[in-house]
């Protein structure tokens, strides 16, 4: 048997970590792009509403998608940078073991509920996906995808963490120790 040594390890954990990092920071941009779409047509909303005296009906529709999407999206990348809501006063207050295995049971239960996030989103957006959204005509199922692809990397994110916690090679020192 030949055990890994810690420089693969490390070389396997550098370019998972390169790939999720790219992953989240395609993801911040989108997020973004989103949060400057979103602002500019609920200004033309206004400018219709009180300025025309005809309120574009779309903007709605449009501005729940695009609210799921900065939702969904926004948290995997929260999850990913450890900028998620996290209660960490309990873990600095116990042993390192018993903080480290608190930290594993919050990564597992977090991965969990990324899986049935994405499990239960995918169901969602396969069911809906043959009806269209009234006033925009895109499919149905484009509401729950941002919650399907969010609770996928929700999961991938975490298992991430887990791993690096089982390497050795966890960077959440501020959290874990």
């Amino acid at each position: 048997m030949h055990d890994p040594s810690p420089q693969r390890a490390s070389g396997f954990v550098q370019r998972m970590d390169f790939v999720l990092d790219t992953i989240a920071l395609m993801l911040r941009v989108l997020t973004g792009i989103a949060l400057v779409i979103l602002t500019v047509i609920f200004g033309w909303l206004v400018y219709g509403r009180y300025v025309l005296n005809s309120t574009p009906t779309w903007v709605e529709q449009v501005a729940l998608l695009l609210v799921m999407t900065i939702a969904f999206l926004g948290a995997a990348v929260g999850v990913h940078e450890h900028t998620h809501l996290s209660v960490s006063l309990f873990r600095k207050w116990v042993p390192e073991k018993v903080r480290l295995a608190m930290v594993l049971v919050s990564d597992v239960l977090l991965a969990g509920f990324g899986a049935l996030m994405f499990w239960y989103g995918w169901q969602l957006t396969t069911f809906k996906w043959g009806s269209q959204i009234p006033l925009i005509h895109v499919p149905e199922g484009l509401r729950s995808l941002p919650l399907t692809l969010g609770g996928g990397l929700i999961m991938i994110f975490t298992l991430a963490h887990i791993l690096r916690l089982f390497l050795g090679q966890d960077t959440r020192r501020d959290e874990i120790g």
